[in-house]
């Protein structure tokens, strides 16, 4: 087992009406606030104007910065940041989903140094994140984790790139998690932020390093527990129990705990976000189509007692019949819970995605390399691997 260091310092407030303590933790970091969100809802449930007033009853200064994108822009980062600057800003309050809060991170970061933001994300230069005003959050998505960890993900229009980065400095210092923000979720978009829960617990569970079989009993109950509320939460949207357990999986999904040593790199994640810099597709819905496939191109004798374990422990899967069969009928309990279940689109060609663009993008997904990951993969298993999504 490979030594490691677990410190996630985020202090969260989780449950209703939490909100009240806002107001004295913003006061901690300064008296100058930008409010960042995306494209309106907050103040469609109401949030936005609990907001306002606990910033004016601690008697700070606010300033806004609106828009944030789905897969967000660096763009926005760099406008953020130059609020940022020009305001003297002490603190950043991300209201919002996983888009919002990793776009203020970065901001955060910009608003520290004279350069571009990109130079953060350029894998040319990969400029050092040495500090970052401090983050507060507000969670309205369950999806990304951004709200409990040290990664954002931006997107650049004109490179065709979206590229993700983790640095202690971009941690949230205090993040807000309330269910009853995300009531009003769409059943889609309920859908695609299960599958990225579901993603990050993968990306991890079916790993090399198979020493911590408490760590593997965790993800198992994440995962059953995704599948058990997210089709709950789609039908009853303003169910709390439902809308917890969703909430409270996607923080854990991502915050480091499960990894404990892990060493090899995530595969899925970085295959989609080509699918999403070329397409600008929702995340989590890219996810849900490459994943099944992903499992089934990696699947061999080598590997088969992983997918077992994941069939019979997650899915209920009769223990006794031939291994192969039984890694078989996991993958295909997953795809119907996916596609049938959560009701999302099960290929690319149904999204509009092209062959056209697989060479491209399979080259960027594995920066000209290969991405060692559950099983290595090259550009040309990357390509086949899109192939098998059409």
């Amino acid at each position: 087992m490979n030594k490691f260091v677990y410190d996630i310092p985020t202090k969260v407030y989780f449950g209703k009406d939490q909100i009240g303590n806002l107001g004295k933790e913003l006061s901690k970091f300064g008296k100058r606030v930008l409010l960042t969100y995306g494209g309106g809802s907050i103040k469609k449930i109401g949030l936005y104007d609990a907001v306002v007033e606990q910033i004016k009853e601690a008697g700070l200064e606010l300033f806004e910065l609106s828009g944030i994108e789905p897969n967000p822009r660096v763009d926005s980062v760099r406008e953020g940041a130059q609020i940022c600057k020009d305001q003297n800003i002490d603190v950043l309050l991300a209201v919002g989903g996983g888009s919002t809060i990793d776009a203020t991170k970065f901001i955060a970061a910009a608003a520290c140094v004279d350069h571009d933001a990109w130079d953060f994300l350029d894998t040319s230069k990969w400029a050092p994140i040495e500090k970052a005003l401090p983050i507060v959050s507000i969670l309205t998505l369950s999806a990304t984790g951004s709200e409990m960890d040290t990664a954002a993900v931006i997107s650049n229009l004109e490179t065709k790139e979206k590229i993700g980065r983790m640095d202690r400095n971009l941690l949230p210092k205090v993040s807000f998690l309330d269910p009853t923000n995300t009531f009003t979720v769409s059943p889609y978009q309920t859908a695609c932020g299960s599958a990225d829960i579901i993603s990050h617990i993968m990306e991890v569970y079916f790993n090399q390093e198979n020493d911590l079989y408490m760590l593997d009993c965790f993800m198992e109950g994440m995962l059953k527990t995704v599948i058990k509320y997210a089709p709950v939460a789609m039908v009853e949207p303003d169910n709390y129990e439902a809308r917890a357990n969703l909430m409270w999986a996607s923080s854990w999904a991502i915050n480091g705990f499960i990894t404990a040593g892990k060493r090899h790199a995530w595969s899925c994640h970085p295959m989609e976000h080509e699918l999403s810099a070329f397409y600008d597709i929702t995340h989590g819905l890219g996810l849900a189509i490459l994943t099944p496939r992903w499992m089934e191109y990696c699947l061999d004798e080598s590997r088969v007692d992983k997918y077992v374990q994941f069939a019979v422990n997650v899915f209920g899967v009769d223990p006794s019949g031939e291994k192969m069969e039984i890694a078989k009928k996991g993958i295909e309990l997953l795809s119907k819970f996916f596609f049938e279940t959560l009701g999302l689109k099960s290929n690319f060609t149904e999204i509009g995605i092209k062959p056209e663009d697989f060479s491209a993008m399979a080259k960027q997904a594995c920066r000209g390399g290969v991405i060692e990951g559950f099983k290595p993969l090259a550009q040309a298993d990357i390509e086949k691997i899109y192939q098998m999504c059409l």
